[in-house]
Formats: structure tokens, C-alpha cells, sequence
């Protein structure tokens, strides 16, 4: 995301114009070796909760590409989905509703991360089911655009588990969640 919370089209120009939003690929700038390899410590094999938008996004790309994301067709995908019930990509499981949600983060197995996915984040955020945040915030503000927190997010504290800077300045945060913020207090 940007400074400003931004997490609109990182990728490219034609990744997600909606509500006229011409920036796509602001990312791009700031790749380098240090952040390349924060990026495939990432991406390791781990089960995938998705918004429909970001699925579709990348079932067209990574299917044919996964020399790029090594495990990337095996890992379960759980799409979250009032429309989509099918998909050619294979291990593609469709959530309906936030108790299919909840039902699979309370069922045994193995991690699930989130990948873009704005909506679907706010929904998380907002219904206290985010156990982790990994961030990579960029050094630069667009104004505009698809926000990581918006109105809904509910009070809660993190730690930093770890952290890194790239040379162009892009850092890598992962925070565990520590707890809810109590009432009346400031700061954490």
C-alpha cells in the first residue's frame, strides 16, 4: 500500500481501473533484490482467501505462470463469491457468506493468507478476524483510491513480528494481533 493507504492496481495500469483510478502500477519503481526476496518469503505455499475481483485477476495470470509462484496452482483458493461458482483453476473452493468464512478460520489446517482483496479485508477488519498483517508500504501518496483501513475497522492492537527496508524505501512490516484497544485509553 502507499503511505496514504492506497492498495488500488499495484501491478499494472489495466489491473483494476474502476472508479477511474489511473494509477495502476504505481509499485513498479521501487522493485529491487532486497524486496524481490521479502516478496517469495511471502509467497511461500499457503492456502488463499480471495475477493472475487482479485480472483479473477489472478486466475487469468498465475495458472500459466507459476514458475513465478511455485505452489501457486496447488494451494486451496477460497474465493469469496456471491456471483462466481466455478472456475478452471484447480483447488477453487466458493464462500458464500461471512459464516463461511468464520466457519473456516474456527476449522483445523493450514494457515490462509489474503492477497489484495480490499473489500474482503474491510469485511475482515470489521468482523475481527485478521490475525495477522503483513504490509508492504510504499514511499509515495496517490490521494485516491482503494484504502487498506476504512470506516468499520474495528480497535485493536498489534506487535511487530518482523520488518524490513528495502533501498528504495519500501517496507516490509508483519504484525501480530496483540488484543482490543480498551476503552479510554490512548496510545497502546
Amino acid at each position: 500500500m502507499t503511505l496514504d493507504g492506497v492498495m488500488q492496481a499495484p501491478g499494472g495500469p489495466e489491473e483494476d481501473k474502476s472508479s477511474g483510478f489511473k494509477y495502476g502500477g504505481w509499485s513498479a519503481p521501487y522493485s529491487d533484490e532486497v524486496g524481490g526476496k521479502a516478496m517469495q518469503k511471502q509467497m511461500k505455499p499457503a492456502d488463499l482467501l480471495l475477493g472475487r475481483k482479485t480472483f479473477e485477476i489472478f486466475a487469468s495470470y498465475w495458472p500459466e505462470h507459476a514458475d513465478y509462484w511455485p505452489g501457486i496452482n496447488d494451494v486451496t483458493k477460497y474465493v469469496m463469491s456471491k456471483t462466481m461458482k466455478k472456475s478452471d483453476w484447480e483447488n477453487t473452493v466458493f464462500l458464500k457468506s461471512l459464516a463461511d468464512i468464520k466457519k473456516l478460520k474456527g476449522s483445523k489446517g493450514s494457515d490462509i493468507k489474503v492477497w489484495g482483496s480490499g473489500k474482503l479485508i474491510q469485511l475482515l477488519l470489521k468482523n475481527d478476524l485478521v490475525d495477522e498483517l503483513c504490509l508492504k508500504i510504499y514511499p509515495l501518496t496517490l490521494g485516491k483510491g482503494k484504502k487498506l483501513f476504512q470506516e468499520g475497522t474495528i480497535p485493536v492492537t498489534f506487535t511487530l513480528t518482523e520488518s524490513l527496508v528495502t533501498p528504495t524505501g519500501v517496507i516490509f512490516a508483519n504484525y501480530k494481533r496483540a488484543g482490543k484497544v480498551k476503552t479510554g485509553t490512548v496510545g497502546v
